[in-house]
């Protein structure tokens, strides 16, 4: 599927173009099939499917974090940098795609509320990634930028010398948002950051998303299985299922007019809380009910 061009008048700052990545194993996988997505500076890009479709494949791949027997068989990911500059991200050599990490682009990874290191003050987790990429950065400046940024997730600078297990789930999540945005990445994946969080503390880190989104201008690609919650977060989405990409619309689009019968029962698998049982809220010759065929 080829990418839909971004909004008029609107700058790319990633495009990935005929993406094939295969699990070499003594069968190999195609985990991903020709994925082309775009991404224009400031939009948030959900990225939908069901558990195991590619979604996190894809996010690795994206970012180069992928070890053997996965491996990139074909395509490309280009990164057009603020001023211009087109970087290669699938030819990078080992230093500069170091250097590129963090401060172009950053993750939160999937069950990031457990990423955090538990005998490791939040300050020298946070510290550390100003240590390994700014290293001209003073002891004052870091404290200073690591303040900042937990400010800006809504987390009391104070927690600082606090270690993990002494902290909430939420604050464990946000916590792992504001390392991502130390360096001030243009670009940030998000996979899956809110699923083990209950829907109150998800709701609020969703709205500090779009808030530091609006604030600081980066892109967002956001995954996750739950279709709803992307139709508010995001400005595009695209659906995955089995390593390819189905359908590739506007939120709006994708909510009104989902083309995919795939997509439809995606959208059908959510019970309304006002409609009759078993049947989804839309109505029109495409709404479709959630017992005939709805993914679970």
């Amino acid at each position: 599927m080829a990418p839909e061009p971004a909004e008029a008048g609107r700058e790319l700052v990633l495009t990935v173009e005929g993406l094939n990545v295969v699990y070499r194993t003594e069968k190999p996988v195609h985990a991903v099939k020709d994925v082309s997505i775009t991404l224009a500076r400031g939009e948030i890009l959900g990225l939908a499917g069901e558990s195991g479709c590619g979604k996190t494949t894809l996010a690795y791949a994206i970012n180069r974090l992928h070890r053997p027997p996965a491996e990139v068989s074909s395509g490309t990911v280009t990164f057009h940098d603020r001023g211009g500059a087109d970087i290669d991200l699938l030819n990078l050599g080992d230093e500069e795609l170091r250097a590129f990490r963090w401060s172009k682009l950053s993750m939160v990874f999937q069950g990031a509320m457990n990423s955090l290191n538990p005998v490791i003050s939040i300050r020298e987790q946070l510290e550390d990634v100003l240590t390994t990429h700014k290293p001209e950065m003073g002891r004052a400046e870091r404290r200073a930028r690591c303040e900042e940024v937990l400010r800006l997730v809504g987390v009391d600078p104070r927690r600082l010398d606090s270690f993990p297990h002494e902290l909430s789930g939420g604050m464990r999540q946000r916590v792992m948002i504001a390392m991502a945005m130390l360096l001030d990445p243009q670009v940030m994946i998000m996979d899956e950051p809110t699923t083990a969080l209950d829907v109150v503390v998800q709701r609020g880190i969703l709205r500090e998303i779009i808030r530091l989104r609006d604030e600081l201008g980066f892109a967002v690609v956001f995954i996750t299985h739950d279709l709803p919650l992307l139709l508010e977060l995001s400005d595009r989405i695209a659906v995955m299922k089995a390593g390819e990409i189905v359908e590739y619309a506007p939120a709006t689009e994708i909510y009104e007019r989902p083309s995919h019968p795939y997509t439809r029962q995606l959208l059908g698998s959510f019970p309304s809380l006002t409609g009759e049982r078993g049947a989804f809220v839309r109505t029109g010759p495409e709404a479709t009910n959630v017992n005939e065929g709805a993914a679970r």
